[in-house]
């Protein structure tokens, strides 16, 4: 690839504690289909031709993952929160050799259901665009305001969309967009589309999958493990 073609390289934030799903380990290294889930999430990465490096960002100290080849690497830089990670794991594909003008794909260690298929479709999209953009599914069901445990209002779906991962955008933009809110340890900015919104710009909506949730509750990994085993059928 010339030297002036901006490349595109994977994040994936991987140091999460993931109390929410339960077990003695973070969800992301609990097993699916045999294998801990992020192994799933690196293998859809990997097999994708046009990411020319996929960077896993761990906690410091952790040493579960091991990096055998040139396929992808580890820093051990993560932070208290995702935004404090990828903001970190950007620093380090900086030293890499990532350029500004280069794209990043930010991918939840534990959307493990993705596919070579959805990341290159996102790809496709973002590439002719200016700002990036993620995948997303238009909101499906009647969205509810609540107070406590009682409903108050339905609210309008038409214009509703469920942010999923990767999102894509400039490296040197992202960093930027996260610059903004570092000082305020990133309140507010739940994922990488919402501080490129704060900057100003209007990321692109690409159609995702139903399938590409995220494992977040115990009950996930059965249907994620359900979902991986049908493919390979």
């Amino acid at each position: 690839m010339p030297t002036d073609t901006p490349r595109c390289f994977a994040l994936l934030p991987c140091a999460g504690s993931g109390a929410r799903a339960g077990g003695v380990v973070p969800k992301q290294y609990q097993p699916v289909a045999g294998v801990p889930m992020v192994r799933h999430t690196l293998a859809a990465f990997l097999a994708v031709a046009r990411i020319a490096r996929v960077l896993v960002v761990v906690a410091p100290g952790d040493d579960t993952l091991q990096a055998p080849d040139a396929a992808y690497s580890i820093a051990a830089c993560g932070g208290a929160t995702r935004a404090q990670s990828v903001f970190n794991g950007l620093a380090a594909l900086r030293d890499q050799g990532a350029g500004a003008d280069d794209w990043v794909l930010v991918h939840d260690a534990a959307r493990c259901l993705v596919t070579p298929a959805l990341i290159d479709a996102l790809i496709d999209a973002c590439l002719p665009d200016a700002v990036g953009g993620l995948l997303a599914l238009p909101l499906a069901d009647t969205l509810k305001s609540a107070t406590g445990t009682r409903a108050v209002a339905t609210l309008e779906r038409a214009d509703k969309w469920l942010a999923q991962t990767p999102q894509m955008f400039r490296v040197g933009a992202l960093h930027a967009a996260l610059v903004a809110h570092a000082a305020q340890g990133f309140a507010g900015i739940t994922d990488e589309a919402s501080a490129v919104e704060a900057a100003g710009q209007r990321p692109l909506l690409v159609r995702g999958s139903a399938q590409n949730f995220k494992v977040t509750y115990p009950e996930d990994f059965a249907l994620a493990e359900a979902v991986l085993r049908s493919r390979s059928a």
